[in-house]
């Protein structure tokens, strides 16, 4: 069997073994291992095994994650979201759907602080839920906003997938940083206007709120919501001033945050413990993924498979939006089977080249890739980020009515990507406009 086969056989195998519920990073890493014995032998694929896993724990680069993930976790368990939703729903309250709108708001401020889709559902859920509940909200609608501007979190800087992206990709993180930011409040004001002209053509689906406050409470609510802002310019004007590298602002993020918390009075022992607790199991889950990834990549490179597809598109003639429209396919249909990770490591090693070979910009690929996995985290069967908001409703919401609700998410989201293509400036203006 020629090296050719046997990538695509990996590729195979691979899904089939995820198909089966074998964790993915380690099928990823066996076929990896296995691929790369056939291709040359045992000795050769052993010492990959022993090299890799080492290398890439150690990355300087990938050590940005844990750090990211304890200033989200400290962020959640310390309560600094409560001011956000609340100033949200004070400002936003008397628009058509205003608390789902307010929902919506509120996900992309926390989005900057924790960076992960499912901290920012779950963390949101808990409080918006009740209160769109409460107010006689219909429930398709109020999960739907939940699940949906949840996946802001990926978007939205910082970004664990970015920060994964551009060390698999070589490219620079904070470009990546700055260019998922208008991106990210396109899709959140896309969304915004999407709730509003529903709830304006059928009323039913959010009574009009009754919020009634004057001006000086509506100051006196956004005053709370200091610490998020404070976090996300600490963290971008950090790396953008030379301050703190891309790597050493999530250590920076985390410090900052556990000050604010200090500060505010909202930290303990009990806090501590579960943050530090949620970013180390977080760390591992992502590890584990990401090191048989790059057995992966290795895999690939032995195949020549990654070369074989890039050849092929390029000597077909196919275009870069071709090559975009391809890739959207691919994800989607992965997506309804694979985690966000899964689905991510699974894919980069062999669609970077293909990217690279059209001549796509990377930095506009990563922003697009971080859209097409959002897409995975809201489609059956696995959904995570619908599965998160059914855990909090339990048996009150099916998951049908969750998944139709988040169907007019899903269609917004397809119209943003379209407008991303055609215009690759809405990604790429503000990186230049910044001298990235």
């Amino acid at each position: 069997m020629s090296s050719l086969a046997i990538g695509f056989t990996g590729v195979g195998v691979i899904l089939l073994l995820i198909a089966l519920r074998v964790p993915i990073g380690l099928s990823l890493g066996l076929v990896a291992f296995f691929g790369i014995a056939a291709i040359t032998n045992f000795n050769i694929a052993l010492s990959v095994l022993s090299l890799v896993p080492f290398e890439t724990a150690a990355s300087w680069e990938l050590s940005a994650i844990p750090m990211f993930l304890l200033m989200g976790t400290l962020a959640f368990h310390s309560g600094l979201t409560t001011a956000l939703f609340e100033a949200a729903r004070l400002w936003l309250g008397r628009f058509p759907g205003g608390l789902a709108v307010a929902t919506n708001f509120a996900c992309a401020g926390f989005a900057a602080a924790s960076g992960s889709s499912l901290a920012t559902t779950l963390t949101m859920g808990r409080i918006a839920l009740p209160e769109m509940k409460r107010n006689g909200y219909d429930m398709g609608l109020a999960t739907g906003v939940v699940a949906s501007a949840g996946t802001l979190g990926s978007l939205i800087p910082p970004s664990v997938l970015m920060i994964l992206i551009g060390v698999f990709a070589q490219t620079s993180i904070l470009k990546l940083f700055i260019a998922g930011v208008v991106p990210g409040l396109l899709s959140a004001l896309a969304f915004a206007t999407m709730i509003m002209v529903r709830v304006k053509l059928r009323p039913s689906l959010a009574p009009h709120g009754d919020v009634d406050v004057s001006f000086r409470q509506k100051l006196a609510a956004t005053g709370g919501i200091w610490p998020l802002p404070l976090l996300v310019i600490g963290v971008i004007g950090g790396i953008y001033g030379g301050i703190v590298t891309a790597t050493e602002a999530g250590a920076f993020g985390a410090a900052l945050t556990f000050l604010v918390a200090l500060v505010q009075g909202k930290l303990n022992w009990g806090v501590l413990k579960s943050s530090f607790w949620g970013a180390l199991v977080g760390t591992a889950s992502i590890f584990f993924i990401v090191i048989g990834a790059v057995l992966l990549t290795r895999f690939m490179a032995f195949s020549g498979l990654p070369a074989f597809l890039a050849s092929i598109m390029s000597d077909g003639g196919i275009t870069q939006v071709g090559v975009i429209v391809i890739a959207a396919l691919t994800y989607f249909v992965l997506g309804m089977f694979l985690d966000p990770l899964g689905l991510l490591f699974l894919t980069l090693p062999v669609m970077l080249p293909v990217f690279k070979s059209v001549g796509l910009d990377l930095t506009l690929v990563g922003v697009l890739i971080v859209k097409f996995v959002e897409i995975g985290l809201m489609t059956p069967p696995v959904g995570l980020n619908v599965f998160a908001v059914k855990s909090l409703v339990g048996k009150e919401v099916s998951l049908g009515q969750i998944f139709r609700g988040v169907g007019w998410f899903l269609a917004v989201d397809i119209v943003v990507i379209a407008l991303l293509v055609a215009f690759p400036e809405i990604t790429l203006l503000l990186p230049r406009l910044m001298g990235l």
